[in-house]
């Protein structure tokens, strides 16, 4: 038996599409990079969305374009991929880490107010794993929100997709995700302004018309035609690839709820989502060997899984903080394969090798 964590869906048209791209010879700039952002923003209902190089990217440019400098205090998560801690720290600012809920495993109001200084600028909400934060509550505070949903693309809270709550919502369109270009990216907004100055800053501060004649020292985030192509394809099955990802992760709940000592992440009732990663954590008291021991012995079955993310507290380049719901999760949470191919023989397989390494 051979599992592996992800496997892309390439199931349509991404060949042609990529191929049609490389004879335009149009391959950096082009048609598809234009229709993806349109399909993006029509189907997300936001006003404007613009394609970058990835999901990294796609923060820095939501902090350049919403005026986050040096010196700002910024609000993230204690457990979730540091991208948005790093981008803020490559530009001057300061992460400052705020606790995540012990059930959702997300940043929560009640952990975000407790951190808000006179230099808190923004908020960075991470939806992780495709869960989605309690954006009401969090826009109450009246502060910038910039959306991070990498692993959140189309999950909905009350009826509306992630990433539609803040000033900007980011993503990533990484290989592992719901719809991907290889690498890839891209931030919605409905401001006028702030997206004209993302689309400035994301093509050497240049602006729509004129050649040559910067108006601001800006970055190369562009995404090629060529991944765009991909993505225009990708689009395509959506509907097909989060039934399926919805498919995976209620497989994986038949197998696993209500096991002794592993605990599924939990969604609110106002939250629809559509998972990147089926993930749970464990009890050291049913598996005393511990979650990194767990991922060998599955390995050695031939299934691959990953870690949950290091908490920021454990990250030695990060000022000493204490986020200890983080800490158990970056220490108990372990993620499975979840992708559209993987069979129900084959999760069932998987959660049988789980349940056989207990004590």
């Amino acid at each position: 038996m051979k599992i592996p964590y992800s496997v892309p869906h390439l199931c349509g048209n991404e060949e042609k599409y990529v191929a049609d791209a490389v004879r335009s010879t149009w391959i950096s700039g082009g048609k598809y990079v234009t229709q993806l952002e349109t399909w993006l923003s029509d189907n997300l209902l936001t006003k404007h969305a613009l394609v970058v190089s990835n999901g990294t990217t796609a923060l820095h440019l939501a902090f350049l374009g919403l005026g986050i400098k040096a010196g700002d205090e910024v609000i993230v998560p204690g457990f979730a991929f540091m991208a948005a801690a790093n981008v803020l720290i490559n530009i001057g600012a300061v992460p400052v880490f705020a606790d995540v809920d012990y059930s959702t495993w997300c940043i929560t109001a009640e952990s975000i107010e407790a951190k808000i200084t006179n230099k808190t600028k923004a908020i960075v909400p991470i939806h992780t794993y495709g869960n989605v934060c309690s954006m009401e509550t969090i826009n109450e505070f009246g502060i910038l929100v910039i959306e991070d949903g990498a692993e959140a693309l189309f999950s909905k809270y009350k009826g509306k997709y992630c990433g539609t709550f803040g000033d900007v919502g980011t993503f990533s369109m990484h290989a592992t995700k719901t719809i991907t270009t290889g690498e890839g990216g891209f931030v919605i907004c409905d401001n006028d302004d702030v997206a004209q100055l993302m689309a400035t800053i994301r093509s050497h501060g240049l602006p729509t018309r004129g050649c040559y004649n910067h108006v601001l020292a800006g970055h190369n985030f562009r995404l090629t035609n060529m991944q765009a192509a991909l993505g225009c394809a990708q689009v395509e099955n959506v509907n097909n690839v989060i039934s399926e990802r919805r498919r995976v992760f209620d497989t994986y709940k038949v197998f696993l709820e209500d096991k002794e000592g592993i605990r599924l992440q939990q969604y609110s009732s106002d939250v629809d989502p559509v998972v990147w990663a089926t993930a749970v954590s464990l009890d050291t008291r049913t598996f005393p060997q511990g979650r990194d021991r767990v991922i060998a012995q599955l390995s050695e079955f031939g299934v691959e899984t990953r870690p949950g993310f290091v908490s920021s507290s454990r990250l030695r380049y990060f000022e000493r903080h204490s986020v200890p719901v983080s800490e158990m999760l970056g220490d108990s949470v372990i993620s499975f394969p979840t992708y559209p191919s993987l069979s129900n023989n084959d999760i069932a397989d998987i959660c049988e090798c789980l349940l056989s390494v207990r004590s």
